[in-house]
Protein backbone atom coordinates (compact mmCIF):
# COMPACT_ATOMS: atom_id res chain seq x y z
CA UNK A 1 0.00 0.00 0.00
CA UNK A 2 1.63 3.53 -0.83
CA UNK A 3 2.14 5.58 2.72
CA UNK A 4 0.08 8.21 3.74
CA UNK A 5 1.23 11.87 2.30
CA UNK A 6 3.24 13.57 5.39
CA UNK A 7 1.15 16.67 4.94
CA UNK A 8 -2.46 14.77 5.31
CA UNK A 9 -1.08 12.72 8.32
CA UNK A 10 0.57 15.74 9.72
CA UNK A 11 -3.51 17.27 10.08
CA UNK A 12 -4.97 14.12 10.47
CA UNK A 13 -2.94 13.63 14.00
CA UNK A 14 -3.53 17.27 15.04
CA UNK A 15 -7.27 16.67 14.13
CA UNK A 16 -7.63 13.36 15.95
CA UNK A 17 -5.53 15.30 19.24
CA UNK A 18 -8.25 17.73 19.21
CA UNK A 19 -11.37 15.59 18.90
CA UNK A 20 -9.87 13.19 21.09
CA UNK A 21 -11.21 15.45 24.39
CA UNK A 22 -15.04 15.27 23.11
CA UNK A 23 -17.48 12.55 24.33
CA UNK A 24 -19.18 10.42 21.65
CA UNK A 25 -22.20 10.73 20.17
CA UNK A 26 -21.65 14.42 20.15
CA UNK A 27 -21.29 16.98 16.77
CA UNK A 28 -19.28 18.72 16.07
CA UNK A 29 -18.76 21.48 13.19
CA UNK A 30 -16.41 22.15 10.76
CA UNK A 31 -15.94 26.33 9.90
CA UNK A 32 -15.49 25.82 6.18
CA UNK A 33 -14.45 29.01 3.67
CA UNK A 34 -13.38 26.55 0.94
CA UNK A 35 -9.50 27.78 1.14
CA UNK A 36 -6.85 25.57 1.59
CA UNK A 37 -6.63 25.74 5.80
CA UNK A 38 -10.24 25.06 6.35
CA UNK A 39 -10.81 22.71 3.51
CA UNK A 40 -8.22 20.80 4.94
CA UNK A 41 -9.80 20.63 8.31
CA UNK A 42 -12.63 19.22 6.85
CA UNK A 43 -11.01 16.70 4.95
CA UNK A 44 -9.09 15.48 8.50
CA UNK A 45 -12.14 15.35 10.49
CA UNK A 46 -14.02 13.43 8.07
CA UNK A 47 -11.83 11.01 8.19
CA UNK A 48 -10.98 11.52 12.03
CA UNK A 49 -14.52 12.16 13.42
CA UNK A 50 -16.29 8.65 12.64
CA UNK A 51 -13.36 6.61 14.17
CA UNK A 52 -14.20 8.30 16.99
CA UNK A 53 -18.07 8.30 17.90
CA UNK A 54 -18.63 11.95 16.24
CA UNK A 55 -20.75 13.41 14.04
CA UNK A 56 -19.13 15.85 11.93
CA UNK A 57 -20.95 18.75 9.69
CA UNK A 58 -19.47 21.89 8.02
CA UNK A 59 -20.49 25.50 7.98
CA UNK A 60 -20.02 28.18 5.52
CA UNK A 61 -20.30 32.21 6.01
CA UNK A 62 -21.39 33.78 2.83
CA UNK A 63 -20.41 37.46 3.82
CA UNK A 64 -21.63 38.61 0.41
CA UNK A 65 -18.97 41.23 0.25
CA UNK A 66 -17.44 40.11 -3.10
CA UNK A 67 -19.21 39.16 -6.47
CA UNK A 68 -19.68 35.55 -6.78
CA UNK A 69 -19.10 34.55 -3.01
CA UNK A 70 -22.45 32.60 -3.48
CA UNK A 71 -21.23 29.89 -5.50
CA UNK A 72 -18.13 29.85 -3.55
CA UNK A 73 -19.86 29.01 -0.64
CA UNK A 74 -22.06 26.65 -2.91
CA UNK A 75 -18.60 24.71 -3.69
CA UNK A 76 -17.53 24.68 -0.42
CA UNK A 77 -20.75 23.28 0.51
CA UNK A 78 -20.47 20.65 -2.34
CA UNK A 79 -16.69 19.94 -1.18
CA UNK A 80 -17.95 18.97 2.18
CA UNK A 81 -20.21 16.67 1.15
CA UNK A 82 -18.31 14.49 -1.07
CA UNK A 83 -16.10 14.21 1.73
CA UNK A 84 -18.85 12.89 4.24
CA UNK A 85 -19.83 15.99 6.17
CA UNK A 86 -23.42 17.28 6.27
CA UNK A 87 -23.02 20.62 4.58
CA UNK A 88 -24.65 24.15 5.83
CA UNK A 89 -24.31 27.37 4.19
CA UNK A 90 -25.83 30.54 5.95
CA UNK A 91 -25.47 34.15 4.38
CA UNK A 92 -24.92 36.63 6.93
CA UNK A 93 -25.25 41.05 6.31
CA UNK A 94 -21.88 42.55 7.62
CA UNK A 95 -21.90 45.67 9.26
CA UNK A 96 -19.42 48.71 8.94
CA UNK A 97 -18.54 49.01 13.32
CA UNK A 98 -14.94 48.81 13.61
CA UNK A 99 -13.90 48.34 9.93
CA UNK A 100 -14.91 45.85 7.22
CA UNK A 101 -12.01 43.04 8.92
CA UNK A 102 -13.95 43.46 12.58
CA UNK A 103 -17.05 43.58 11.14
CA UNK A 104 -16.84 40.58 8.92
CA UNK A 105 -15.31 38.54 12.09
CA UNK A 106 -18.11 39.44 14.33
CA UNK A 107 -20.58 38.52 11.76
CA UNK A 108 -19.40 35.38 11.24
CA UNK A 109 -18.87 34.33 14.99
CA UNK A 110 -22.83 35.08 14.92
CA UNK A 111 -23.33 32.71 12.31
CA UNK A 112 -21.23 29.78 13.72
CA UNK A 113 -22.60 30.86 16.85
CA UNK A 114 -25.86 29.84 15.68
CA UNK A 115 -25.06 27.31 13.73
CA UNK A 116 -23.36 25.55 16.62
CA UNK A 117 -26.41 26.14 18.70
CA UNK A 118 -28.96 24.65 16.42
CA UNK A 119 -26.93 21.44 15.46
CA UNK A 120 -26.69 21.12 19.31
CA UNK A 121 -22.57 21.06 18.53
CA UNK A 122 -20.43 20.84 21.47
CA UNK A 123 -17.79 22.42 19.50
CA UNK A 124 -16.74 24.38 16.15
CA UNK A 125 -13.36 23.97 14.90
CA UNK A 126 -11.57 26.59 13.23
CA UNK A 127 -8.76 26.40 10.43
CA UNK A 128 -6.67 28.93 11.92
CA UNK A 129 -2.96 27.75 11.32
CA UNK A 130 0.72 28.75 13.07
CA UNK A 131 1.26 31.21 10.06
CA UNK A 132 -2.49 32.95 11.48
CA UNK A 133 -0.71 32.95 15.12
CA UNK A 134 2.01 34.80 14.04
CA UNK A 135 0.31 37.21 12.32
CA UNK A 136 -2.38 37.92 15.01
CA UNK A 137 1.20 38.30 17.67
CA UNK A 138 2.85 40.96 15.32
CA UNK A 139 -0.95 43.11 14.81
CA UNK A 140 -0.99 43.08 18.58
CA UNK A 141 2.48 44.33 18.90
CA UNK A 142 1.58 46.92 16.16
CA UNK A 143 -1.13 47.91 18.86
CA UNK A 144 0.57 48.19 22.01
CA UNK A 145 -1.79 44.98 23.40
CA UNK A 146 -0.98 43.64 26.28
CA UNK A 147 0.63 40.27 27.38
CA UNK A 148 -3.74 38.54 27.24
CA UNK A 149 -3.99 40.06 23.60
CA UNK A 150 -0.03 38.97 22.40
CA UNK A 151 -1.26 35.24 23.92
CA UNK A 152 -2.94 35.04 20.30
CA UNK A 153 -5.51 32.81 20.25
CA UNK A 154 -6.56 29.81 21.93
CA UNK A 155 -6.40 26.39 20.74
CA UNK A 156 -9.65 25.26 23.00
CA UNK A 157 -11.52 27.90 24.18
CA UNK A 158 -15.12 27.67 25.70
CA UNK A 159 -17.23 30.58 24.50
CA UNK A 160 -19.21 33.27 26.26
CA UNK A 161 -22.37 33.31 24.73
CA UNK A 162 -22.99 29.50 24.39
CA UNK A 163 -20.69 27.23 25.98
CA UNK A 164 -19.61 25.22 22.58
CA UNK A 165 -15.80 25.01 22.54
CA UNK A 166 -14.22 27.06 19.70
CA UNK A 167 -11.38 24.34 18.67
CA UNK A 168 -8.30 25.00 16.71
CA UNK A 169 -6.40 22.10 15.59
CA UNK A 170 -4.12 23.22 12.76
CA UNK A 171 -2.15 26.09 15.47
CA UNK A 172 1.16 24.38 15.63
CA UNK A 173 0.29 23.40 11.35
CA UNK A 174 2.04 25.55 8.96
CA UNK A 175 -0.50 27.11 6.39
CA UNK A 176 2.17 25.24 3.59
CA UNK A 177 1.09 22.57 4.98
CA UNK A 178 -2.44 22.87 4.20
CA UNK A 179 -1.96 23.64 1.00
CA UNK A 180 -0.09 20.54 0.74
CA UNK A 181 -2.64 18.11 2.23
CA UNK A 182 -5.25 19.52 -0.50
CA UNK A 183 -3.10 18.94 -3.50
CA UNK A 184 -2.36 15.41 -1.94
CA UNK A 185 -5.87 15.14 -1.30
CA UNK A 186 -6.97 16.23 -5.27
CA UNK A 187 -8.72 19.03 -3.34
CA UNK A 188 -9.17 22.43 -5.01
CA UNK A 189 -8.89 25.30 -2.58
CA UNK A 190 -10.81 28.60 -3.05
CA UNK A 191 -8.99 31.38 -3.29
CA UNK A 192 -10.14 34.70 -1.55
CA UNK A 193 -9.41 37.59 -3.24
CA UNK A 194 -9.27 39.41 0.00
CA UNK A 195 -6.48 37.59 1.19
CA UNK A 196 -4.49 39.05 -1.29
CA UNK A 197 -6.06 42.47 -0.75
CA UNK A 198 -3.64 44.91 1.10
CA UNK A 199 -6.01 47.18 1.75
CA UNK A 200 -6.06 45.06 4.66
CA UNK A 201 -3.61 44.51 7.57
CA UNK A 202 -3.35 41.54 8.02
CA UNK A 203 -2.81 41.02 4.50
CA UNK A 204 0.19 43.47 4.33
CA UNK A 205 1.32 41.82 7.86
CA UNK A 206 1.91 38.25 5.45
CA UNK A 207 2.91 39.06 2.10
CA UNK A 208 5.16 42.03 3.30
CA UNK A 209 6.32 42.12 7.04
CA UNK A 210 7.14 38.54 8.18
CA UNK A 211 8.72 38.10 5.03
CA UNK A 212 11.01 40.98 5.63
CA UNK A 213 11.69 39.62 8.98
CA UNK A 214 12.49 36.47 7.94
CA UNK A 215 15.06 37.73 5.43
CA UNK A 216 16.76 40.13 7.67
CA UNK A 217 16.58 37.76 11.12
CA UNK A 218 16.85 34.22 9.48
CA UNK A 219 14.36 31.82 9.15
CA UNK A 220 11.59 30.55 12.32
CA UNK A 221 10.34 34.05 12.66
CA UNK A 222 6.73 32.51 12.48
CA UNK A 223 7.91 29.64 14.67
CA UNK A 224 8.87 32.26 17.35
CA UNK A 225 6.44 33.85 17.51
CA UNK A 226 3.59 31.68 17.86
CA UNK A 227 6.21 30.24 20.89
CA UNK A 228 5.79 33.43 22.69
CA UNK A 229 1.51 33.48 21.80
CA UNK A 230 1.84 30.03 23.63
CA UNK A 231 4.18 31.14 26.38
CA UNK A 232 2.32 34.74 27.10
CA UNK A 233 -0.90 32.40 27.56
CA UNK A 234 0.20 30.48 29.97
CA UNK A 235 1.68 33.29 31.76
CA UNK A 236 -1.97 35.06 31.20
CA UNK A 237 -3.51 31.61 32.21
CA UNK A 238 -1.98 32.20 35.58
CA UNK A 239 -2.76 35.68 36.17
CA UNK A 240 -6.09 34.74 35.87
CA UNK A 241 -6.21 32.00 38.40
CA UNK A 242 -4.96 34.17 41.07
CA UNK A 243 -7.12 36.39 40.55
CA UNK A 244 -10.05 34.08 40.80
CA UNK A 245 -8.31 32.78 44.36
CA UNK A 246 -8.69 36.33 45.35
CA UNK A 247 -11.17 38.10 43.70
CA UNK A 248 -14.42 37.52 46.26
CA UNK A 249 -12.02 38.52 49.05
CA UNK A 250 -11.12 41.98 48.12
CA UNK A 251 -14.29 43.32 46.58
CA UNK A 252 -17.79 44.16 47.93
CA UNK A 253 -20.96 45.53 46.69
CA UNK A 254 -21.37 49.18 45.84
CA UNK A 255 -24.62 52.04 44.94
CA UNK A 256 -24.62 51.27 40.86
CA UNK A 257 -21.85 48.88 40.93
CA UNK A 258 -18.85 47.29 42.68
CA UNK A 259 -15.95 48.32 45.37
CA UNK A 260 -12.29 46.74 45.43
CA UNK A 261 -10.29 47.20 48.79
CA UNK A 262 -7.81 49.93 48.49
CA UNK A 263 -5.22 47.74 51.00
CA UNK A 264 -5.53 44.65 48.96
CA UNK A 265 -4.69 46.25 46.03
CA UNK A 266 -1.46 48.23 47.13
CA UNK A 267 -0.33 45.03 48.35
CA UNK A 268 -0.12 43.40 44.85
CA UNK A 269 2.47 44.11 42.77
CA UNK A 270 1.52 46.45 39.28
CA UNK A 271 1.39 43.05 37.22
CA UNK A 272 -1.40 41.83 39.05
CA UNK A 273 -3.23 45.43 40.80
CA UNK A 274 -3.48 46.05 36.79
CA UNK A 275 -5.59 42.90 36.08
CA UNK A 276 -7.61 42.92 38.83
CA UNK A 277 -8.72 46.26 37.97
CA UNK A 278 -9.43 45.41 34.38
CA UNK A 279 -11.09 42.22 35.58
CA UNK A 280 -13.31 44.50 37.53
CA UNK A 281 -14.95 46.49 34.71
CA UNK A 282 -14.60 43.70 32.13
CA UNK A 283 -17.22 41.87 34.24
CA UNK A 284 -19.00 43.71 35.94
CA UNK A 285 -19.41 46.76 33.33
CA UNK A 286 -18.39 44.17 30.07
CA UNK A 287 -15.96 46.71 29.04
CA UNK A 288 -12.04 46.67 28.07
CA UNK A 289 -9.51 49.48 29.85
CA UNK A 290 -6.82 50.58 27.97
CA UNK A 291 -3.36 50.74 29.47
CA UNK A 292 -3.33 54.49 30.05
CA UNK A 293 -7.32 54.63 31.98
CA UNK A 294 -5.75 51.34 34.05
CA UNK A 295 -2.62 53.13 35.40
CA UNK A 296 -4.99 56.20 35.66
CA UNK A 297 -7.39 53.94 38.14
CA UNK A 298 -4.08 52.24 39.67
CA UNK A 299 -3.13 55.77 40.52
CA UNK A 300 -6.10 55.84 43.70
CA UNK A 301 -4.13 53.02 45.19
CA UNK A 302 -0.32 54.12 44.91
CA UNK A 303 -0.40 58.21 44.31
CA UNK A 304 -4.06 59.10 45.92
CA UNK A 305 -3.62 62.78 46.31
CA UNK A 306 -7.72 64.20 46.63
CA UNK A 307 -8.16 63.53 42.90
CA UNK A 308 -12.04 63.25 41.77
CA UNK A 309 -13.47 60.77 39.85
CA UNK A 310 -12.15 59.35 36.69
CA UNK A 311 -14.51 58.34 33.79
CA UNK A 312 -14.04 55.31 32.35
CA UNK A 313 -15.57 53.15 29.31
CA UNK A 314 -19.15 52.50 30.56
CA UNK A 315 -18.60 53.53 34.17
CA UNK A 316 -17.13 55.85 36.34
CA UNK A 317 -13.81 54.85 39.05
CA UNK A 318 -13.53 56.65 42.67
CA UNK A 319 -11.89 56.78 45.64
CA UNK A 320 -13.90 56.66 49.20
CA UNK A 321 -11.92 56.39 52.08
CA UNK A 322 -10.67 52.66 52.03
CA UNK A 323 -12.35 51.26 48.98
CA UNK A 324 -11.93 52.05 45.30
CA UNK A 325 -15.37 52.29 43.88
CA UNK A 326 -16.44 51.14 40.45
CA UNK A 327 -19.89 52.61 39.42
CA UNK A 328 -22.37 52.85 36.03
CA UNK A 329 -21.44 55.72 34.37
CA UNK A 330 -24.23 58.33 34.42
CA UNK A 331 -26.79 57.62 31.20
CA UNK A 332 -25.13 53.98 30.73
CA UNK A 333 -28.24 51.43 30.09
Amino acid sequence: MPSLDPAIAEIRRAVRAALSSLTAGSTVLVALSGGADSLALAAATAFEAPKLGLRAASVTVDHGLQSGSDAAALAAARAAAALGLDPLVVRVEVGTEGGPEAAAREARRRALRDAARGAGAAAVLLGHTLDDQAETVLLGLARGAGATSLGGMAADRADDETGVRWLRPLLAVRRATTAAACGAAGLTPWRDPHNSDDRFRRVRVRERVLPVLETELGPGIAEALARTAEQLREDAQAFDDMIAETIEDIVEPAEAGIAVSVAALAANPPALRHRIIRHVVQSEFHESLTRAQTLEVARLVTDYRGQGPIDLPGCRARRTGRLIEFSAAPGAA
